[in-house]
């Protein structure tokens, strides 16, 4: 073997697990291997999760915070203002250094999948081009797939629909839209159903900006679960956002959780950024904007959460760590059951992974030989510290490890040190 984990506590709560990697793939998940490899790591009481997965991010924008100036009003609108002024003074090689830097973060972290929106209302398609560059340069230590996402809408640019076609034949991966942003709502849904028929029509996926608004009467969902249904597009299809279901009448939204449940819709929030950019025109009490993740995830839909910006136009805050969107959840969206908790967890791992199609995800006997372990228990541990990744693996290779954190304490009757770490499990 090249690759021994011994004593893993698992994600499906399984403990005492050894997990073999042999050329790149998990050769052996059970107790007690009786074998040898190259290398061992001793992860006796650690969780060993399969990596982290951002499925919703715009990786063309980040660590851009302060150029030309700050997001003051931190609005989603002033966000998009400040882009469309950055945007004909990014060159090629700013795109790839930047992209760069943020892959490196994400590796130290354990996230080895990311779905990144690219701007395709460039006249130039200078960040399609370079983020097509930086998919090749990263394929060996992150799955990086991008969406065509025409920002300045894809009809109401002019060139928005042209570009966005140019940007799916340079070999971009998945359709992107935002039919909240086209210049009337029936615009807006025209655009969903030109987009649909045209995911349908080159059999790509579809990954749309769906009501990033405070705004109740913003229903776009409601078209792009019904032209996923007529098309036949079922699991093929995510919604990103969703915010205005924050804010809309319970018997509509009682209608239409079916309707994106029958479409098999996959669901993204992003935490942070809802929470961060959402009700900024209220008084009190100010809307927060996340969608409705606990009444989503109890009817049935894949809902996986993005971290959508780190040190951008819209956001100045963030790190690379998805745990940090789960963790916002859990307070935003009082998922604070236990089994909630959990489900957080799963929506920034296995979740995300079915979302973008990954293939060879998971920790059982012929997946990639991709883990992190984790200085936690638990999911919920997890989630609640977001921790120290000790080691994370790529195809039974570690590119990325740690020292366990501990605390120094000197006081009477309590331990000189400890870690940074207590069960929540309940008591014996």
């Amino acid at each position: 073997m090249d690759l021994i984990v011994r004593g893993a506590n698992l994600p499906d709560g399984r403990s005492g697990i050894d997990i073999a990697i042999k050329s790149g793939k998990i050769a052996a998940v059970e107790a007690n291997i009786d074998t040898s490899a190259a290398r061992e790591i001793d992860a006796i009481g650690r969780l060993v999760t399969p990596p982290f997965v951002d499925c919703h991010f715009h990786m063309d924008a980040t660590l851009l915070c302060g150029y030309p100036r700050y997001n003051e009003s931190g609005t989603l609108l002033e966000g998009i203002e400040l882009w469309a002024e950055l945007k004909p003074n990014l060159s090629h090689d700013w795109y790839i250094e930047r992209a760069l830097e943020y892959c490196d973060w994400a590796v130290g972290r354990g996230l080895l999948a990311i779905r990144s929106h690219v701007d395709t209302t460039d006249p130039s398609l200078g960040a399609a081009r370079a983020l097509v560059e930086v998919r090749e340069q990263v394929k060996d230590y992150i799955d990086l797939q991008l969406v065509a996402f025409p920002q300045d809408g894809y009809l109401r640019s002019p060139i928005g629909v042209e570009n966005l076609d140019k940007a799916l034949d340079m070999g971009i991966d998945v359709i992107g839209g935002i039919p909240h942003f086209e210049s009337t709502n029936a615009e807006g849904t025209e655009a969903v159903r030109r987009l649909c028929a045209l995911a349908a029509e080159r059999g790509l996926m579809i990954d749309m900006h769906c009501d990033e608004t405070d705004d109740p009467n913003s229903r776009h969902i409601e078209t792009l679960a019904a032209e996923t249904i007529r098309l036949g597009l079922h699991g093929r299809v995510a919604g990103s956002h969703l915010s205005s279901m924050h804010s809309m009448d319970n018997y509509y939204v009682s209608k239409l959780i079916p309707l994106m449940a029958e479409a098999d819709i996959q669901v993204i929030a992003n935490p942070t950024a809802n929470m961060l950019l959402m009700g900024r025109h209220d008084t009190y009490p100010k809307r927060r904007g996340m969608t409705r993740v606990k009444e989503l995830m109890a009817a049935g839909l894949n809902v996986s959460f993005g971290q959508d910006s780190v040190m951008d136009p819209w956001c100045s805050l963030n790190t690379g760590d998805v745990l940090d969107a789960a963790h916002m959840a859990v307070h935003a969206g009082h998922l604070s059951g236990h089994n909630q908790m959990s489900a957080c967890f799963h929506a920034v791992t296995d979740n995300p992974a079915r979302t973008m199609g990954i293939e060879g995800y998971g920790l059982e006997v012929g997946c990639n030989g991709d883990l992190v372990v984790l200085q936690a228990s638990d999911p919920v541990e997890a989630v609640r510290l977001r921790p120290t990744r000790l080691h994370v693996v790529r195809r039974g290779k570690v590119i990325a490890e740690c020292p366990a954190q501990t605390a120094t304490l000197d006081l009477p009757g309590r331990p000189k040190t400890t870690e940074f770490i207590r069960q929540t499990k309940p008591p014996a």
